[in-house]
């Protein structure tokens, strides 16, 4: 169940960010090359940054926390990173109670 979560999380995070990610995939590589296109987009303007932080809906507040830190774009990757996964599990949970209710709605 890990591996898939982390093998989808990979997938969106690839899809919404243009990562190349190695083949051997772990949690550490997926936010470095995560961090390296967050620094991308914050050379790009604040505008652009905050614009992609509500569209992936992460948390202002923790946003905002993690300004203050030192090390912010490693943070902001971790951020990022925690919200795919949690649609993600979100999505799989959904889709196990979904089809565990109503065995006429499996196709």
């Amino acid at each position: 169940m890990e591996d898939n979560i982390l093998r989808e999380t990979s997938v969106a995070l690839q899809h919404d960010w243009g990562l190349q990610l190695p083949d051997q995939l772990s949690e550490e590589a997926i936010l470095h090359l995560l961090a390296q296109k967050i620094i991308g987009v914050l050379e790009r303007g604040p505008e652009v940054f905050f614009q992609l932080m509500y569209r992936l809906d992460v948390s202002e507040k923790k946003l905002n926390e993690v300004m203050l830190d030192q090390d912010v774009v490693a943070k902001i990757a971790r951020l990022v990173y925690d919200r795919q996964l949690q649609k993600i599990q979100s999505r799989q949970a959904f889709r196990e109670s979904k089809d565990d209710n109503d065995p006429e709605l499996k196709w």
